[in-house]
């Protein structure tokens, strides 16, 4: 498949390398308004493809993207000193009116893979201006967040995080909900495993996960000013699932008409995701404080969203 990246930064950069080494795109084009920026990342990312499987690595305009099955959006512009949240939405959805405007002229049966933050918020406002049915528009919402969560717990009972089946849902970002209730390992229920292995999940443990997932972000950033490869990761696994019309399971972000009696608000919960973009949402059983919390991180979303006129 082929995958146009917009913002050759570093969660672009890192989703086409991930993409490479997973040998999951024939051609990646990468799209910067720094072009100079676009040309070192591909051809730096090209000097990989002798590690991992044939393709083609490029940086280029927007007419190149002709043909893309995928187009992420990792663009954007950072925040300034002082200046507020909605402020920088603003400004985020002035660049996002241009971006998608020029990606839907030249590849209009694209699936759209929103990256950037605020991303729920993000997902939301390319849905309306693409014009696409809100499957074909997805951000990457939570899939990083609940590798954090898996991850976690899986280094709590010693076993791979690839055996742990459980979801952060909600906005990506300080509301969402870590989904406790409906968690397993392996068939089995979290807290059921835990006491058979000997590591039960006390409040102590749950509090110490939750802040882990919760602070990742933030520890990451005061360490090395940003997060890259855990997206990239995420990125270029949402691409696969596409690509390979896998109909898999991932927490990814799709506007809904309705959550929990909150209106027209994009966030995270399970989907099946394939060719087609998502093609079903999953409710998985939450307890009633998840699903009061769930409510709650709809509502601060919508509320966020209100004020920006577009």
């Amino acid at each position: 498949m082929k995958v146009g990246i917009i913002g050759a930064g570093m969660v672009g950069s890192a989703a086409a390398f991930a993409l490479i080494m997973r040998g999951e795109a024939s051609e990646i084009v990468l799209v910067d308004v720094n072009h100079a920026r676009a040309r070192a990342e591909a051809e730096d990312i090209a000097h990989a493809i002798p590690f991992a499987s044939p393709a083609i690595v490029r940086a280029g305009e927007y007419a190149d993207l002709d043909g893309a099955g995928v187009v992420i959006l990792s663009c954007g512009v950072s925040q300034k000193p002082g200046e507020t949240r909605l402020a920088l939405l603003e400004r985020n959805a002035d660049v996002f009116r241009q971006v998608v405007g020029q990606v839907m002229a030249v590849c209009p049966g694209a699936i759209l893979l929103v990256a950037s933050n605020p991303v729920d918020l993000m997902t939301q406002i390319t849905t309306r201006l693409s014009g696409l049915p809100p499957g074909r528009v997805i951000g990457s919402g939570t899939i990083l967040d609940t590798a954090r969560f898996r991850w976690l717990v899986g280094r709590h009972l010693g076993i791979s995080p690839g055996s742990v089946h459980g979801y952060v849902l909600g906005e990506h970002g300080d509301s969402e909900v870590l989904a406790w209730s409906s968690a397993r390992a392996g068939s089995v229920p979290l807290e059921s495993f835990a006491a058979q292995v000997s590591a039960p999940l006390t409040e102590d443990v749950r509090q110490r996960i939750d802040a882990g997932v919760r602070g990742a972000a933030y520890t990451i950033i005061e360490g090395k000013g940003a997060t890259w490869y855990g997206i990239g990761g995420g990125l270029a696994r949402i691409v696969a699932a596409i690509a390979g019309d896998e109909q898999a399971v991932l927490s990814v972000s799709v506007l809904e008409r309705e959550v929990l009696g909150v209106p027209d608000v994009a966030l995270s919960l399970p989907r099946t995701l394939g060719r087609e973009g998502v093609t079903a949402t999953l409710w998985p059983e939450l307890s009633a404080g998840e699903e009061s919390a769930l409510r709650r991180s709809a509502e601060i979303l919508q509320e966020r969203l209100a004020p920006l006129q577009f």
